[in-house]
This record gives C-alpha cells, sequence and structure tokens, in this order.
C-alpha cells in the first residue's frame, strides 16, 4: 500500500536517509500522515501537533510543509502516538491515533508496538511486510478542535545579550538566558576543569588553631534558647576556647591564614558587593557582614518597591541569595526589609561577577516616601446629590488619605451627569489638587457615566478594571499632571478594598501600568476575614 505519492519501497528509503534507517515508527507514521491529510478540505493551510517525540515527527516533516523550525509543527509530548491536522486559522481539524482494539488484528505489530516481543526476537522483514498490509487499518480518526491558545505563533518580543554569559537570548525568556537560568544540557569543558563547589582549603584541629584567627563567624545553637555567632570572623582562638568549641561540635576550624585563590572571594567580601549595588534611596544597611550575610532596613517611612526582574535574575545565579518584604508594602523606618548572603564560604570569581552584572543598571529596592497629596474627593450619584442617601464615601476617602499623611483639599458631591462630573474635575485641578478620588459610576449601568466624564475632562493612561476583589472595577490614570483614582462603591462596604492597594502607590508617585495591576491576581482575593488585619494578612500580596 502507497504512503502518498510513493510506493512503500520508495518511502522506506526516504525514512531511511532521513532518519538513519527505516524505523517501523516512521513508516507507520507515514500512512497517519495521509490518512489525516485526506480529511482536511483542499487548499486547507494545515498544522499539526505530534503527541509523541519519536518517529512521528519525522513523518510529519517528510510528508507536509510542517517543520519544527517553521513552527507549524509542535511537539506536545503526551505519550501517545498520535497527532492532531487542524486548519491554523480556525483549529478545525483531525486526530490520528493507534487505536489498540484494532492494532490485535494485526499481533505481529502489536507484538512490536506494545513491546511485548524483544528487539532481538523480532523479525525485522516481516513487520515491514506487515506494516505495507496493513497500510493505516489499525488507527482511528475523530473530529477534533485546537484551543485558541495554541493557535498562532508567538512572536519574539525582542533580542538581547544575557548579562550572564554575554549570547543574545529571546528577552521574553526572563532577565537571563534559559542557558543560566539552570536549563543548559551540557557542561562546557572550562566548567569541568574548574572546582565546582569551594577552594581547596583544609581545617586545622581546633588545638592546632590557638593564636590564629578564626576564618569565619562560627554559630552556638542552643535549642529553644539560642541561635548566634559564638566566634566572630578574625576572634584569635585561645587556648579556653578549645573547650567551648568541642562542645558546639567542632573538632576542626578554618583559620584566616588559608589562601583559597584568586578565583575565590570570602562571603563576608562578596555580600558587601552586593550590598552596596542593592540599597537605594531609603535603604539602610549593616556595615559589617554577619556570617556572610548583611540585612537591610528602611531609612525613613514610605512604600518599598522592588525590582522584581532583578531580584529573579539576581536568584538565579548559583551560591547567591536575597529575599524581601513585599514589594510595593507600606514600611516604617527602622523596620527590617530585606536580607542578602554568599552561600558557601567562598564564592567563584565568576559567579560573584555574574550576581554583581544582574545588579547593574539601578538600585534592586528602595523606600520612595509617600507625597502630602493634595487631595479631591469626588464623589458622583444623583441619589447622594439629590441628598436621598447619605454620603459615607467623604468620610472614608478622607480618613485613608490622612492615614497616609495627604490632605483634603476639595470634596464635592455631583450627578450622573458628564458634564457636571467633567466641571467639577476641572475646579479640583485649578484648586491645586494634585490627586483625585471619584467614587461610584464606574459600571456599566446607563446612569454610570464617571467614566466618560473623566475622558471629557483629558484623562489619559487609563488602566480600567483590576483582578482585585472587592475592586474589580477600578480605575487608575491621569489629567496632565494629576493623578485619578476611581473607586467603585465596594468601597463603601468592605474595610479592604483594592483602593488600600492603589492609594499608597499613588501617594508614592508611582505609575500603575496594566501589568502591575495584573500581578494584583494572586493574593488579590479578599477572604472577608470577620476581624480585619490588613495589612498584615495575604491581601494584595
Amino acid at each position: 500500500m502507497n504512503i502518498g505519492q510513493y510506493t512503500f519501497e520508495e518511502f522506506k528509503e526516504i525514512a531511511r536517509q532521513f532518519h538513519g534507517y527505516p524505523a517501523p515508527g516512521l513508516l507507520i507514521g507515514g500512512y497517519m500522515v495521509e490518512l489525516a491529510k485526506s480529511h482536511m478540505p483542499e487548499g486547507t493551510l494545515f498544522e499539526v501537533i505530534v503527541e509523541s517525540n519519536k518517529c512521528l515527527p519525522d513523518a510529519v516533516q517528510l510528508l507536509t510543509l510542517c517543520s519544527t523550525g517553521n513552527n507549524w509543527m509542535r511537539v506536545v509530548n503526551l505519550g501517545r502516538y498520535a497527532l492532531s491536522m487542524f486548519d491554523k486559522y480556525t483549529g478545525e481539524g483531525v486526530r490520528v491515533y493507534i487505536d489498540t482494539e484494532k492494532i490485535e488484528q494485526w499481533p505481529d505489530i502489536a507484538d512490536w508496538f506494545l513491546k511485548r516481543v524483544a528487539k532481538a526476537d523480532q523479525d525485522t522483514d516481516l513487520l515491514f511486510a506487515k506494516i505495507k498490509e496493513a497500510g493505516a487499518a489499525y488507527t482511528s480518526v475523530e473530529r477534533v478542535t485546537i484551543p485558541e491558545r495554541f493557535l498562532g505563533h508567538k512572536q519574539m518580543r525582542a533580542i538581547g545579550v544575557c548579562p550572564a554569559c554575554g549570547e543574545a537570548f529571546p528577552t521574553n525568556d526572563g532577565p537571563i538566558c534559559r542557558g543560566c537560568q539552570g536549563e543548559a544540557p551540557y557542561v562546557t569543558m572550562d566548567q569541568r576543569s574548574a572546582p565546582l563547589v569551594s577552594p581547596n582549603i583544609e581545617a586545622v584541629p581546633v588545638e592546632e588553631a590557638v593564636g590564629k584567627a578564626a576564618l569565619h563567624d562560627m554559630t552556638r545553637i542552643v535549642p529553644g534558647e539560642s541561635k548566634g555567632p559564638e566566634f566572630r570572623a578574625g576572634h584569635e582562638l585561645s587556648v579556653g576556647d578549645v573547650c567551648r568549641l568541642h562542645q558546639m561540635g567542632r573538632s576542626n576550624v578554618y583559620t584566616d591564614d588559608v589562601d583559597p585563590g584568586e578565583d575565590w572571594l570570602h562571603e563576608n567580601k562578596a555580600v558587601e558587593g552586593f550590598a552596596k549595588r542593592m540599597a537605594g534611596d531609603g535603604i539602610a544597611f549593616e556595615e559589617q557582614p554577619s556570617e556572610g550575610k548583611i540585612d537591610f532596613t528602611a531609612d525613613r517611612d514610605g512604600l518599598f518597591v522592588v525590582d522584581r526582574e532583578k531580584l529573579e535574575a539576581f536568584n538565579l545565579v548559583p551560591d547567591v541569595m536575597c529575599a524581601t518584604r513585599q514589594g510595593e508594602s507600606l514600611v516604617e523606618a527602622g523596620k527590617r526589609i530585606a536580607g542578602t548572603r554568599a552561600i558557601p564560604l567562598f564564592i567563584s570569581r565568576e559567579n560573584y561577577s555574574k550576581a554583581v552584572t544582574m545588579l547593574e543598571g539601578g538600585p534592586l529596592f528602595e523606600v520612595k516616601p509617600l507625597r502630602k497629596a493634595k487631595t479631591g474627593v469626588l464623589v458622583t450619584g444623583t441619589e447622594v446629590f439629590q441628598g436621598l442617601i447619605e454620603d459615607k464615601f467623604i468620610p472614608i476617602i478622607s480618613g485613608k488619605v490622612a492615614g497616609l499623611g495627604g490632605e483634603i483639599t476639595a470634596t464635592d458631591i455631583v450627578p450622573d451627569d458628564r458634564e457636571a462630573i467633567a466641571g467639577a474635575v476641572r475646579r479640583m485641578i485649578d484648586a491645586g489638587c494634585d490627586l483625585i478620588v471619584t467614587t461610584a459610576g464606574l459600571s456599566v449601568d446607563p446612569d454610570d457615566v464617571t467614566r466618560h466624564a473623566l475622558n471629557d475632562a483629558g484623562l489619559t493612561d487609563v488602566v480600567y478594571g483590576a483582578p482585585v476583589l472587592p475592586g474589580a472595577m477600578t480605575l487608575v490614570g491621569r489629567i496632565g499632571g494629576v493623578q485619578v483614582l476611581g473607586v467603585p462603591a465596594c468601597a463603601l462596604f468592605f474595610k479592604t478594598t483594592s483602593l488600600d492597594l492603589m492609594l499608597p502607590r499613588l501617594m508614592a508617585g508611582q505609575t500603575v501600568t496594566r501589568r502591575d495591576m495584573a500581578r494584583l491576581a494572586e493574593g488579590g482575593y479578599c477572604l472577608g476575614c470577620r476581624t480585619c488585619t490588613f495589612p498584615k494578612c495575604p491581601f494584595g500580596k
């Protein structure tokens, strides 16, 4: 039985030249590909998803224009010998698979496919003959629709140079290339010949260390009571220290007369270099490392801001770490906010250089002070304007603004009228407001015209909608240099909403982007606890 335009023997030879030998799976795959093609309407531009990475992808590449190189064929390795061929625009197509009931009608093929006979005991010529005779008789076809996420080709956003290795890579892979993230399937000869864990230094018995200085801090732990350095780096060990070291379980120690070589850097030296590059405005840190670690504290009250991509890139480098408090959280002066350390006693110069490279281009974190925002509170709603409902928005918003150090410059209540709302916004700007918080009228009801009125007043850089509950209908934007925050009605009924997440950011001068808003999704679901402990809870984190 032919395989498309080829006789079985012709395709067998093509398979041998392409694959290295005429694998039975490739020959079977040829029949499967041709069967799928027969079900596609004439002229259809199709793509293929293959569910096995063995042999079947080669059959697709030999008999169609689809390949991994042009991305018209993708391998989603589900471990099943099947392929789906589909219209590249609609996703409609067919799936061809080996039917385990039908294949039993061909015992020689079934024994091979299900590996019931050892390879050494198989009759290859007989197997080829049976494959030729059966054709696609033991396969089945089903109609399928491919989900939208598999349609179309993802474009590379940009090509950059990996700061760790210096090679080009798609920047949408992350802050550094995937090879430097630990996914490289090889070890270079330079890496094989280099020491991988630590320099070649030797510890000495504690008795022989008397009169020498300790190379590193040595910790004493009393379970349930204390943990801390019993001996600091540089401490000159005395006879009296020998007993204490033995009590700590130390028979050998490192002293500072060892020479690790120029390829290694002591933990304290390394972490000093990291700390100087990490700390931005409003951040203080200890001058002297302890056990290769430095802690950071807030030098002022404000909003703690972290460069998340840089933090991730730094932590992808071996032998280093940095942990921080949640970004975009309010911190008080003197409170600890982060810590970094070199993990081994000595870090290789190579990893140190990579880590330092990750910290280029500005600080890793900073504390931004909250400005004394001149705030206008604008309540929209005809029922409130007419006095049918008592306004409670102004007291709520005013209290939260004052709690962050801002001041209320102007307040107003206007009906659900575009011209009235836009006019009130302009009056607040004329009064000197640099932040306008407007409430209600942000949904899709016909009378909810607040968004339209803000547009009339010149609103730009709009982000409407937040993955936060309560607070999905939040709006942020600006009118010239004036920040605008639209607060949905849920702020009347819940103590903590998206308002509490957005207001500090705006008062710290942050520009909120759609990506910033999207990052709130994880942790953006309030549990509505009977006793609210925000911000000491997972909400917004």
